[in-house]
């Protein structure tokens, strides 16, 4: 559809990176870059620290002052409020999940939404935890997966770029031991049980995800809750095999490719799945088809398809 002007968007993320977390909010920056590829917008982007949300709106507020932007969007529920403080004549919000299931983070969540036009969804499986009045404007715009940054290499070459013995095998659980709802014990226990070490990242560039993937015999994703999932989607697009819990859009993605298994947690079940890849000095599944469905430039045109739909253009 031909818009009469260069749409100007601006894009507010609670998710700014620092020397201890390296790693956070680079899928926002992703999809910006995915935007930013789009003819017909000028896409800026403000990353704001976690917390201190009134201190973050001030700072908005000043550095945006005398600007007016055609859209507004805040990733995830709690950056919503203070990117109020920001002209837009249209605002969206991009929920991720922990904004809606924890409880102090979901009573604002639910509290700004009737100031959001667009409500999207990083999972579709997320418009449950919606109250009904909220339904209608929701719809699923996860962000997806920057495809130019994965891709399978030798598992050798792999360890020997993060110092590891090249033929070493472990399995790995992709996030930080101290996130607790993604369920770094079951992964334990699945480890101890086939008598394979268990590696678990936290704090690591995203330039360094591509090979710790590669490196890993399979990834272990038992999450109680994902947003979207898209650790497993980068695993996927490495061809290294994943097992994954039914949450986020792991059913879509996980769940079809052959060699990898997406069910519930149970020792027994996701053991008789990872054995096979065991019995092999490199396991490989064919990830990658699947992952392509899942790039970011894919998920950017249909959010800014949403924003054009809303504003009337």
């Amino acid at each position: 559809m031909q818009n009469p002007h260069r749409m100007r968007v601006l894009v507010v993320s609670n998710m700014a990176p620092d020397a201890e977390h390296p790693e956070r909010g680079g899928f926002v920056r992703d999809q910006v870059a995915a935007l930013r590829r789009i003819d017909g917008l000028d896409v800026a982007l403000d990353e704001v620290p976690p917390g201190a949300y009134a201190a973050a709106a001030r700072g908005l507020r000043a550095r945006h002052r005398g600007r007016r932007y055609d859209v507004v969007h805040a990733h995830f529920g709690l950056t919503a409020v203070p990117a109020l403080a920001v002209r837009g004549r249209l605002r969206g919000v991009t929920l991720h999940g922990r904004d809606l299931r924890n409880p102090r983070s979901r009573a604002v969540t639910l509290a700004v939404l009737p100031t959001q036009r667009l409500v999207g969804l990083a999972a579709e499986d997320l418009g449950s935890l919606l109250p009904a009045w909220a339904r209608p404007r929701a719809r699923a715009l996860p962000v997806g997966l920057a495809l130019e940054r994965f891709g399978p290499m030798p598992r050798p070459e792999a360890r020997q770029r993060l110092g590891l013995p090249p033929d070493e095998r472990f399995l790995l659980f992709p996030y930080g031991p101290d996130r607790r709802i993604k369920r770094v014990e079951r992964a334990r226990e699945l480890a101890d049980a086939v008598g394979l070490p268990l590696r678990t990242l936290g704090g690591e560039p995203p330039e360094r995800m591509r090979w710790w993937l590669n490196a890993a015999t399979a990834v272990l994703v038992p999450s109680d809750h994902e947003g979207f999932g898209l650790a497993a989607v980068e695993a996927l697009a490495c061809d290294v095999p994943v097992l994954a819990q039914p949450t986020g859009a792991h059913a879509e993605t996980v769940g079809r490719v052959p060699g990898c298994l997406c069910a519930p947690w149970d020792l027994q079940r996701w053991r008789a799945a990872l054995e096979p890849h065991l019995a092999v000095p490199d396991p490989r599944v064919d990830g990658a088809p699947v992952a392509a469905h899942h790039g970011t430039d894919r998920y950017a045109a249909d959010l800014v398809a949403a924003w054009h739909s809303l504003a009337g253009d």
